[in-house]
């Protein structure tokens, strides 16, 4: 087994999808003290956690849930199943007119027979947190409310939510629905992830329907320290205060989750606490580049006499501000030699990195190039090499 140091300063750049705990790093910063039932903030680019707590811990997400419905829409814009501009006619179901379930809550206020498009129920959906508008969607999409909710609960699965399940389209109480801060942070990024042209409508500030003017719950959106360009908030008397905020700063972007705040003021504020703290402590840095050079090894038996050595892919981490200097990497081949034939891409060792002594990531080291076998004399001339 063979050890090469390399400079992984002449690496970083500012601007992996392993998750990381804020205790990975040796002077990790101190987490701000935060009052709420749950929460995590992560960094966008890694998905990496850069706090939590309770982050696992099952929770009523209330109207949190209409992300999985938004989600579940985009999907199927994406997929070329319905369009953006189709024309929904609104059912009797999706009217708040009679309607016990829809009592109290959060309407776009859509009637019966209200013809609008797939865009415009968005609208609703994000910015009044309509929960008319969630119905008249899961039954133009679905054919009704179990089977969009069927379709929710795959999407659990695909994105791996495993404290996650919904019974409801809205997020109104319902036996048996639950999510936790970790999961959302997971969905809310694959949301960013999806299509821009649906993800802005989670930025918009207000949206009038049928003469009537709503704001959006998402108090962060007016914060311009920030740049909060969503998600959402919800709230029930079992859930508390939920929301989640997308901040964006220069190049990084952070996603803070509070959920079970004491109040809408409080929400925002810890959610605020938590996205100052990010942006303060810590850069996300590419710390490997696809393709680059890392070092180079020789090679025996083979038409040429060494291969460069690298990374197929480009990682990222998010690291403390006061750790950058002290970020290191080496590389560790499998064996003493490398022999031709080899092809490009083929994992030959590891990449570590550490913060000071600890390690804390590693990924594979692979040659950059395809070395053939040599001629015979080429050959030859190696095994003698060896020999003496």
């Amino acid at each position: 087994m063979k050890i090469r140091l390399f400079a992984v300063c002449s690496l970083l750049s500012l601007s992996a999808h392993s998750v990381f705990a804020n205790d990975t790093f040796v002077n990790a910063p101190p987490p701000p003290q935060i009052q709420a039932g749950s929460w995590v903030l992560m960094d966008y680019t890694t998905g990496q956690i850069l706090t939590a707590q309770n982050e696992h811990v099952r929770r009523n997400p209330a109207s949190l849930t209409k992300l999985m419905t938004g989600y579940v829409v985009d999907r199927a814009i994406d997929s070329g199943r319905i369009s953006a501009n189709d024309m929904v006619t609104v059912g009797k179901d999706a009217w708040a007119k009679g309607n016990p379930v829809f009592e109290g809550s959060s309407l776009m206020f859509l009637k019966a027979g209200d013809r609008l498009t797939v865009h415009d129920l968005s609208r609703g959906l994000i910015i009044d947190s309509g929960n008319d508008a969630c119905v008249a969607l899961a039954d133009y999409v679905a054919g009704g409310e179990p089977q969009f909710v069927a379709m929710m609960n795959k999407y659990v699965q695909q994105l791996r939510l495993r404290d996650t399940h919904f019974e409801t389209v809205h997020g109104l109480d319902a036996p048996g629905q639950h999510s936790s801060a970790f999961d959302l942070a997971v969905l809310s990024r694959a949301i960013i992830h999806g299509e821009p042209d649906f993800y802005h409508m989670y930025s918009e500030r207000s949206l009038t329907w049928n003469g009537i003017t709503q704001q959006n719950r998402n108090g962060l959106l007016w914060d311009k320290e920030l740049n909060v360009d969503g998600l959402k908030t919800g709230h029930t008397a079992s859930a508390g205060f939920n929301l989640i905020a997308s901040s964006v700063v220069g190049e990084r972007r952070l996603i803070a989750v509070v959920m079970g705040a004491e109040s809408p003021k409080g929400r925002e504020d810890q959610a605020r606490k938590l996205l100052h703290w990010g942006q303060d402590n810590f850069d996300t840095v590419q710390v490997l580049h696809k393709g680059k050079k890392i070092g180079t090894e020789a090679i025996w038996y083979g038409d040429k006499k060494s291969v460069d050595v690298g990374t197929n892919q480009d990682f990222y981490l998010a690291l403390p501000k006061s750790e950058v200097a002290n970020i290191k990497a080496k590389y560790v081949l499998d064996s003493q030699e490398i022999e031709a034939p080899i092809a490009a891409n083929q994992q030959v060792g590891e990449i570590q990195l550490f913060d000071r002594d600890k390690l804390i990531a590693h990924w594979p080291l692979v040659t950059l190039a395809t070395v053939k076998k040599g001629s015979a004399w080429s050959r030859f001339s190696d095994y003698l090499s060896h020999k003496l």
